[in-house]
């Protein structure tokens, strides 16, 4: 049930990043759950250090593991938008 969970809320996740970034148009769902869950395992080594909190990856699902995998959605969307076209949307 816990995989089940991380991949819808991973979907989310991914398909909110992409709607801040305006990649949504560029992504289906697969990919939206793949941002989601890549995003938070990034948010996992490089934000939660800093900030504090867990990412959805922990199997703590709360705002806060949530708003920390969304960053690192967010930050790994920009990444990519920054390898991809040389400047971040």
């Amino acid at each position: 049930m816990g995989l089940i969970i991380l991949l819808v809320v991973g979907g989310l996740i991914g398909w909110v990043a992409s709607m801040i970034m305006r990649t949504d148009g560029q992504q289906g769902i697969f990919l939206n759950i793949v941002v989601g869950i890549v995003g938070a395992v990034l948010a996992g080594f490089i934000v939660t250090p800093l900030i504090g909190g867990a990412p959805i990856t922990s199997g703590e699902l709360s705002v806060t593991s949530i708003g920390v995998s969304l960053l690192g959605a967010i930050v790994l969307l920009a990444i990519v938008n920054l390898v991809r076209r040389g400047s971040v949307r």
